[in-house]
């Protein structure tokens, strides 16, 4: 229900509290730009006219749009396409110069840091892995960060564009900031884009990891090419970033992607968080270990997805219990965003993929069980391929953006 106004405005005088947005023409240029980029992502090198039919607009727009690309060196025509347009000017296909800047990513979870150097057309050029431990105060964590950027940075003869930081916890993505996190509470409050930027004299771009997660999977994963999917990481948070409608989900600030902690239970057990029977209750790696211990299952305190799918496939009964309430566990965060924001695709990240077909199967099923018949396409689940890089490419992928409305 819409509330109307308390009275009647005067003429001029703007109606409730959001102002109009109109888009400047250098904005509208930046948004074409994206548009042109996340093409050639999408369908690979691509000429002007391919350009022009795709966007069904005139090959000269698509010149003024790209001119610029060119002129400052992240796109590079290719060689001539003989007999690609008979009787007219050979076509020539657009795509990133091989010599464009890098770009630099960091994926931060708890205990571990992984920076990677990324080329513009989506290619891992250099990895670095560092460890710390979770009760390491913040300044330790930020020299972790640095010196493994710096480990990448090393190997690269062009300076890079910027760097993206894909953080777990809750993030805020204007002034870089990490509001707080469950599992490296010693991060809580602490400016980690201003800090690593002051030390690697590049600018930095913070944002949320599952988030960055659905943007790698819209670049160069399971999401290539869909209008609408949700990335969810599963292991020991859980975190979601939706891709709806063409353009990646934020809230003001980076706000938006705990779906570990929407509520399943309000009877349930305690969260880390502090709430009662949030979702990651019931299908975190603490919550699989708890019950696992609970029914002595075999390396209970050790459990992971892979270990609970093998014993389950050996006919070990409680497993094969606990495998299906877990699949059911999952079913039901699934059929929460289904039922609000209907996704259809969920791409699933972390531990829960090497439970294999067994288990996504199982997942799709209970979704798909708990949700009511409508006339539109049943949900999806697919998993995410073991080691991707979905988040470093997405991390990378903020620096862009930053730049170019890629996907927005």
């Amino acid at each position: 229900m819409v509330r109307p106004p308390s009275k009647t405005p005067q003429p001029g005088q703007p109606v409730g509290r959001q102002p109009t947005a109109l888009m400047t023409a250098v904005k509208a240029g930046r948004v074409n730009q994206g548009r042109v980029l996340q093409a050639l992502h999408d369908f690979g090198p691509l000429s002007r006219a391919d350009l022009a039919r795709l966007a069904g607009v005139s090959r000269a727009t698509i010149g003024s749009i790209v001119q610029p690309l060119l002129e400052g060196g992240l796109l590079a025509e290719g060689e001539p396409q003989r007999g690609a347009t008979p009787g007219g000017k050979p076509a020539r296909p657009l795509w990133f110069a091989p010599d464009s800047p890098p770009l630099a990513a960091v994926h931060l979870l708890p205990g571990w840091v992984q920076a990677a150097l990324v080329s513009a057309d989506g290619k891992i050029l250099a990895t670095a892995r560092g460890s710390f431990r979770g009760t390491d105060p913040a300044a330790t964590v930020v020299d972790c960060v640095v010196d493994r950027l710096n480990a990448v940075l090393a190997g690269s003869s062009a300076r890079p564009l910027g760097v993206g930081i894909a953080v777990g916890g809750i993030v805020e993505s204007t002034s870089g900031t990490i509001l707080a996190c469950n599992l490296m509470p010693e991060l809580s409050g602490l400016p980690l884009g201003p800090l690593v930027s002051e030390r690697v004299h590049l600018p930095v771009h913070l944002d949320l990891h599952p988030r960055a997660q659905a943007i790698g999977d819209r670049w160069s994963g399971p999401g290539r090419g869909e209008q609408s999917f949700a990335s969810i990481y599963i292991g020991e948070a859980i975190g979601a970033g939706l891709f709806l409608n063409g353009a990646i989900h934020c809230g003001p600030a980076g706000a938006g992607g705990e779906i570990g902690h929407t509520i399943v239970d309000i009877h349930g057990r305690t969260c880390r968080c502090g709430q009662r029977g949030c979702w990651e209750t019931i299908a975190t790696h603490d919550w699989l270990r708890e019950e696992a211990t609970r029914l002595r299952l075999p390396t209970a305190h050790a459990m992971t997805t892979a270990l609970l799918a093998g014993l389950s496939a050996a006919g070990n009964t409680d497993a094969k219990e606990l495998f299906e309430r877990y699949a059911r566990n999952l079913a039901l965060g699934v059929v929460n965003l289904q039922q609000i924001l209907a996704p259809g695709l969920f791409i699933l990240h972390g531990d829960v993929i090497a439970g294999g077909e067994a288990l996504r199967g199982r997942v799709e099923r209970q979704a798909r069980r708990y949700l009511p018949t409508r006339s539109t396409a049943e949900p999806q689940i697919t998993f995410g391929a073991a080691h991707d890089h979905a988040t470093l490419l997405g991390a990378a992928r903020l620096v862009l953006s930053h730049s170019f409305p890629l996907i927005g």
